[in-house]
């Protein structure tokens, strides 16, 4: 089974923001067992399925599909399409996915890290603030139906 191991955090102050990917996401399923995900990134498309979450892990299954099906399948979202830049930035043998949202999520701006366990270290830059991992707001499924602005 493959797991997602994630921590997010907010950011503060000045952040990289060097070759940015511009994605749209929506969401075919979301409960508290599964999430069904459509994601365009740039011109790549998957597929994404997720399991419940137990602390900061969940099993995840992710698969490229073409652009024209994701574009048809985002169509058929449940709720608001979730629209992001996600910029990467390599940091102490990690990649931090940087992600400063859009449309109804605007003003909110996060840092994830994909860790090997739960309990692994790992070097946090300056502008990495406190940490959202357990703040179930802030996931990007409940961003569709509570977007940021509306807080």
């Amino acid at each position: 089974m493959a797991t997602e191991i994630e921590r997010k955090f907010l950011l503060h102050g000045e952040f990289p923001r060097e070759n940015g990917v511009e994605m749209v996401q929506g969401y075919l399923c979301k409960d508290i067992d599964r999430t069904v995900r459509i994601r365009l990134e740039g011109e790549r498309a998957v597929l994404t399925i997720k399991g419940r979450t137990s602390g900061i892990s969940r099993p995840e299954y992710e698969y490229e599909i073409p652009a024209d099906e994701a574009q048809e399948l985002l169509g058929m979202a449940v709720g608001p399409l979730v629209e992001k830049t996600r910029y990467y930035h390599r940091r102490g043998g990690h990649v931090w996915e940087i992600d400063v949202f859009k449309g109804d999520n605007a003003g909110l701006a996060v840092a994830e890290i994909e860790l090997g366990s739960e309990d692994e270290p790992f070097e946090k830059p300056a502008w990495v603030g406190n940490e959202v991992s357990g703040d179930s707001r802030y996931a990007n499924s409940a961003l569709s139906v509570r977007p940021f602005t509306q807080w």
